[in-house]
């Protein structure tokens, strides 16, 4: 079994290195990716996907209603229905990938169940962790996963190291 967190202040690039270990492995990949949203140039919210099926919707968004989070309101109703379902389909897959576990998505209590259901199987786990994040599934992750720290010195080369791990 395999589990790797990748962490770093925010806009380092964790996303990107995500996005590029799962293009490079051809294994059956389940989770969650997400992306910003941006308008006029300027961060206004971020979309999540689902990697298995597809399907997108807003994370969160400065127009949105939902918990804040600094300036963002998290949409529970597709942090919900895509995210925490992407999670839950996951039992079938070779590798789970959630990006992110962050101030966000643990807005959700059910988002926070799936994650621990299957932090208590034997899948393969590829995450992104909030940097600063002291929830206690964020606690259990830093004891149970390999810690990578991305920075900019080490950005552009972690997603052939981390796809050599998994591949």
């Amino acid at each position: 079994m395999i589990r790797i967190a990748i962490t770093g202040r925010p806009g380092v690039g964790k996303s990107t290195v995500i996005e590029k270990v799962v293009e490079g492995l051809d294994i059956n990949v389940s989770g969650i990716q997400c992306s910003e949203i941006r308008s006029g140039g300027k961060r206004v919210g971020f979309k999540i996907q689902d990697i298995a099926t597809g399907q997108a919707g807003i994370l969160s968004h400065v127009r949105c209603s939902g918990p804040a989070v600094g300036k963002y309101h998290v949409n529970l109703a597709d942090l919900d229905d895509i995210g925490t379902n992407a999670i839950k389909k996951a039992a079938n897959c070779d590798l789970v990938v959630i990006d992110e576990i962050g101030p966000m998505e643990l807005k959700s209590h059910h988002f926070v169940s799936a994650v621990e259901h299957v932090l208590d199987s034997d899948l393969d786990m590829l995450v992104v962790l909030h940097h600063s994040s002291r929830h206690p599934l964020a606690l259990r992750i830093r004891e149970e996963f390999k810690i990578i720290t991305v920075n900019e010195q080490n950005r552009d080369g972690l997603a052939e190291i981390i796809t050599s791990c998994l591949g």
